[in-house]
């Protein structure tokens, strides 16, 4: 039988196939990402409960209606609209040190930003109404969306780490940011409809600082960490699948033969037939035996653990095949 010669494009196949493979495979990388997706929607309402009692507190519904009433009567007045982020503050204490460098505690008046639109900041430390967009919130997750559609990829900015700016990450962002949208459209518009006020002042939110509980400004401050934990979560479970497709893509740039890389494959659980990648059709030294390789990725995988009862279930059964030997 005559082997098959392992061409570019069939090593293509096989990396994507894989890829989809990994990212399907039950890890606790992907656990955890699928779990503290599945509060997002949660702890978003609670801590928009928060922020709403906080800016009601202070601009009641009656201000509203009378700024509204003022506005609508007069042309030269503007001075209410809609909003989605704030500067919430509380009298607190802070450190500081004196001209002999001891440490004093001093009253300070505590304040950072919170912005509930969908791209809005999550960095706890970041105090900047012109602060970033944090693109990689909303990549997270709608995630399963993006991926549905040909010309966008949620795991562009993990996969573009480290690198400097290029057209292949600029195409994907753009085509990203366009299917979630913004204020107009999408997702991005939902999202962010779902989660503003009425609030009266001026346009930037730093010039209307609102007055909080410490306990209130906490529990926002907490919202903030836990997004910022779910976009960490996605990153390690891509990182740990990049990892892995690596190792594949050295094994398969090495492999002669499409039987080896079919090879590897099936040992790595990507049930595929040579037939099938021939069928479908769109050098160099061996530098690791398929079944070798495929032990080193499945080592990388950090798997499901076993619960309690599983455990105990695995060892009665072996105790019981022990007794019968």
């Amino acid at each position: 039988m005559t082997r098959i010669r392992l061409n570019q494009e069939y090593r293509n196949k096989i990396a994507n196939r894989m890829r989809v493979h990994l990212e399907q495979e039950d890890t606790i990388e992907k656990q955890k990402y699928d779990n503290l997706k599945a509060d997002q929607i949660e702890i978003n309402d609670n801590a928009w409960k928060i922020a709403k009692g906080i800016v009601r507190r202070h601009y009641t519904e009656d201000d509203v209606e009378k700024a509204y009433y003022l506005q609508n009567k007069f042309e030269n007045v503007s001075t209410i609209a809609k909003d989605s982020c704030f500067h919430f503050h509380y009298e607190g204490l802070k450190e500081e040190r004196d001209y002999d460098n001891n440490v004093k505690i001093v009253p300070s008046t505590i304040e950072k930003h919170f912005d509930f639109r969908l791209n809005g900041d999550i960095d706890t430390e970041n105090n900047s109404s012109y602060s970033r967009d944090d693109r990689g919130y909303g990549y997270a997750l709608f995630r399963d969306e993006l991926k549905a559609q040909d010309n966008c990829n949620p795991d562009i900015l993990i996969e573009q780490e480290g690198k400097d700016s290029n057209p292949h990450r600029t195409k994907y962002v753009d085509a990203n940011n366009k299917y979630l949208g913004n204020d107009d459209s999408g997702y991005g518009k939902e999202w962010n409809e779902k989660y503003q006020l009425d609030l009266i002042g001026r346009e930037y939110c730093r010039d209307r600082s609102i007055a909080c509980t410490e306990d209130e400004y906490m529990f926002l401050i907490d919202w903030k960490k836990q997004k910022n934990q779910f976009v960490m979560a996605h990153q390690k479970w891509i990182k740990s699948i990049l990892d892995q497709m690596k190792e594949i893509k050295i094994g398969l740039k090495g492999y002669k033969y499409l039987d080896e890389a079919i090879e590897l494959s099936n040992e790595l659980g990507l049930a595929i037939t040579d037939a099938e990648i021939v069928r479908t059709n769109s050098t160099g030294l061996t530098i690791y035996n398929p079944k070798n390789l495929a032990d080193r990725i499945k080592g990388m995988k950090n798997k499901r653990e076993k619960t309690r009862e599983e455990k105990i279930a695995e060892r009665l059964l072996y105790e019981k095949q022990k007794s019968v030997n």
